[in-house]
C-alpha cells in the first residue's frame, strides 16, 4: 500500500457495478480524533472489525474501481488496519491541517484519466455498500449534475459525495477544516441530492457518549 496516482482498479467487472465511468473512493482517515479523549474512533470495533478496516472493505465491495485511503503518516496504528485489503493508502503530511489537507493530498493522488471521485468519511457506521452504489448509479442517471450527494431519508445533505473531474482543481485548493462546503455551495445549480435510508448520510461518531448511544441502538 503506497502513495501513487490511482485512477480505476484491477478488481475486475462485477454485476451490478458502473461500467462505462471511472469513479475511484477516496476515504478520508487522517483526522485526530480529538473529540474522543484520547481514543482513535476508527480503531474502535464494531462486531470485532475496527471501524476504518469496516468502512475500507464496504468500500471496496461497493465498486470495481479504485479505493484509496488518506491516512497519517506511518507508522500509524491505522495502517496495519488495511494490510491485507485492496486499497491504495495515502500519505497526508500535514493531516493536523484538518480535512481538507485529505482532500487535497487524496485527489491530487488521482490520475487525469479519473472521470470523477467519491469522497466517503471514515466515521459513518450506518453506511452500507448499496448506500455506496446508489450515490454512484445517480452520476450514470443524472449525468448533468457535477456533484452527486447522499441525503437523509427527510432529504438534509450528507455523505457520500461524487465530484465531477472538472471540480478536482476546486478540491486541490482547499485549506484548512471547513470541508468541500464550499465547493459545493459555488455549484448548487449542479449538485444532484440522492436520497438513502434513515439517516445513514449523517451520522457520525465523533464522541464517546455518540459511541455509546450508537452501540445501544445495536443491542436492540
Amino acid at each position: 500500500m503506497t502513495m501513487a496516482r490511482v485512477c480505476g482498479g484491477d478488481r475486475g467487472r462485477a454485476s451490478g457495478h458502473i461500467v462505462s465511468m471511472n469513479i475511484p473512493i477516496l476515504i478520508l482517515a487522517a483526522g485526530q480524533s480529538t473529540r474522543m479523549r484520547g481514543v482513535d474512533k476508527l480503531m474502535r470495533q464494531i462486531n470485532r472489525v475496527p471501524l476504518l478496516r469496516r468502512v475500507a472493505a464496504m468500500a471496496c465491495a461497493a465498486t470495481t474501481d479504485a479505493v484509496l485511503v488518506a491516512l497519517p503518516a506511518a507508522p500509524h496504528p491505522r495502517w496495519a488496519m488495511l494490510d491485507d485489503l485492496d486499497v491504495t493508502c495515502v500519505t497526508v503530511k500535514d493531516a493536523a491541517e484538518g480535512i481538507n489537507a485529505s482532500l487535497r493530498t487524496g485527489v491530487s493522488a488521482l490520475s487525469g484519466e479519473c472521470d470523477a471521485v467519491l469522497v466517503l468519511l471514515a466515521d459513518l457506521p450506518d453506511l452500507t455498500a448499496s448506500d455506496i452504489k446508489k450515490v454512484l448509479q445517480a452520476v450514470e442517471l443524472k449525468p448533468d449534475a457535477r456533484i452527486w450527494r447522499g441525503t437523509t431519508n427527510d432529504g438534509k445533505p450528507g455523505h457520500p459525495v461524487v465530484f465531477h473531474r472538472s471540480l478536482f482543481a476546486e478540491l486541490r485548493a482547499l485549506k484548512g477544516d471547513s470541508g468541500a462546503q464550499s465547493v459545493v455551495q459555488d455549484h448548487l445549480a449542479q449538485v444532484e441530492l440522492v436520497p438513502l435510508p434513515r439517516q445513514n448520510a449523517r451520522f457520525d461518531l465523533d464522541t464517546p457518549q455518540d459511541w455509546d448511544q450508537w452501540q445501544k441502538t445495536q443491542e436492540i
